[in-house]
């Protein structure tokens, strides 16, 4: 169990009020200086960025994620053990110490040591949520993401300053300890990958062959359904549903009706949607809101995406919603009565032999998009309406089950960031004491892995601003 230090002194800040006795206290342009030191014409040094969840990284690494430079003739010089801060995303993370030589846009500071420190322990400070809120107070900006802080500002915030040796054991165990987190979050995220395919193989299985393991099997003449119980049909979509395509936009027109929107990223984020959701408003003519006013039983998929694999991703919606309209870049698909249960359908627009033929049909470059021809031409799996009942009830219960197993996982993840963001910040500012503390050594491959529990809703971010900003 950690502990305070014996005795502490008070600081003349309200936000970090006190500090241990053996440590100092000073501005950070005390203890670093602005560097800018340009790299030679012609140059083939390493290109390195700094992002908010990952840190300082090879830009080569994680190229399929942004632009690559041109030239980086002019660029800063980076030197290991060097502080990079992206002047626009400074408040939000994207600053850290570099484990790299190399060199970086001219849009981020290059902070390098003037004292004798260790700059993983700056790091571990200026990424805790006390220096991000001063971060963002003294960055200059009209709104959030035109904030910038310059040296200047940067260079006034007070950093605590303990003895090197004390700086030396706060990094080695603040890197055994995240490396232990970092690895309990990577495992916890895998087994939530397995429960998604276990969910997937669920419903692939119930939607294609139905929940009698014993049925006598057929050919269903369409290559990515395969086989299918003998009295099922294989029928498409034109047949099954009216399909159409929204072309509402996202406007308000004062010659227009009042309505909400049911955007594109409501479909992607929701199985269902529900008068819950906090829909847009906007206008549509009468004519848009007869045709895509949302009914009971109706599915909704996405028709655009930036990536071919983002296709078709179908939602349902189980009760009427008066004055809630699909709006554009979405299909909405209307079932017939007496052919296909909505529910059904939605299912059905989930499993992969269904989702494969979209995903196929899609077409684009930087864009990708479906013709409303090749929705209706889709093929789908019919049982009978009665066994299309019985399917969605099991699909339902065996998905409850484990989507509640899924939201165990993820709120375990969540308290774990938590603990380390509390753990990080009490250390680095001297709340607790963890000299003497025997800390085992770490791999390696842990250490390179510190920050690479990003997970799916953490997105790497990096933006370069100006690329002329040289101040």
């Amino acid at each position: 169990m950690l502990g305070p230090f014996s005795n502490y002194r008070q600081t003349e800040l309200n936000w970090l009020k006190r500090l241990p006795d053996s440590w100092d206290i000073l501005r950070t342009k005390q203890v670093f200086r602005l560097r800018i030191e340009k790299a030679p014409e012609n140059n083939q040094m390493e290109l390195l960025s700094i992002y908010t969840h990952i840190g300082v990284k090879p830009r080569k690494e994680l190229e399929q994620r942004g632009n690559k430079a041109s030239t980086t003739d002019g660029y800063w010089i980076v030197k290991k053990g060097d502080i990079i801060s992206n002047k626009l995303l400074a408040w939000m993370g994207a600053v850290g110490v570099s484990h790299y030589e190399g060199v970086t846009s001219p849009a981020y500071d290059i902070l390098r040591p003037i004292r004798q420190c260790n700059t993983d322990y700056y790091h571990y400070l200026f990424r805790t949520p006390k220096y991000l809120q001063q971060f963002k107070i003294r960055s200059r900006g009209i709104m959030d993401m035109r904030l910038r802080l310059y040296f200047d500002q940067l260079g006034q915030i007070p950093v605590p300053v303990p003895p090197t040796d004390e700086q030396d054991s706060i990094v080695l165990f603040l890197n055994w300890k995240t490396a232990q987190i970092n690895k309990f979050i990577r495992n916890k995220r895998r087994f939530i990958e397995l429960l998604k395919e276990q969910k997937q193989n669920v419903i692939n299985q119930a939607v294609t062959r139905g929940l009698d393991l014993n049925v006598k099997l057929k050919p269903s003449g369409v290559e990515w359904i395969g086989d299918i119980p003998e009295h099922w049909e294989a029928r498409r979509l034109r047949t099954l549903a009216a399909v159409r395509a929204s072309g509402v936009d996202k406007n308000t027109n004062e010659d227009e009706v009042p309505v909400l929107l049911c955007n594109y990223v409501d479909v992607y984020k929701n199985d269902r949607i529900t008068a819950a959701i906090d829909f847009m408003k906007a206008t549509a003519t009468p004519e848009e809101i007869r045709a895509f006013e949302l009914k009971a039983g109706d599915v909704i998929i996405t028709k655009d995406s930036e990536s071919w694999d983002d296709i078709a991703i179908p939602t349902f919606v189980p009760e009427a919603l008066p004055g809630v309209v699909c709006a554009y870049h979405l299909a909405l698909i209307r079932p017939f009565s007496g052919e296909i249960e909505g529910e059904f359908l939605f299912r059905a627009f989930s499993s992969d032999p269904v989702a494969d033929q979209f995903r196929i049909a899609a077409t684009g470059v930087t864009r990708f998009g479906l013709a409303q021809g090749a929705i209706k031409g889709a093929f789908f799996p019919l049982p009978p309406l009665e066994e299309q009942r019985a399917i969605i009830a099991h699909i339902n219960e065996k998905c409850a089950e484990i989507s509640q197993a899924i939201s165990r996982a993820q709120r375990e993840i969540e308290l774990m960031r938590e603990y380390r963001t509390r753990l990080i910040s009490d250390v680095v500012t001297g709340q607790v004491d963890v000299r003497g503390i025997e800390v085992p050594d770490v791999a390696e491959e842990e250490l390179l892995s510190l920050e690479e529990d990003t997970g799916e809703s953490d997105d790497v971010m990096d933006d370069e601003g100006e690329m002329d900003e040289t101040d």
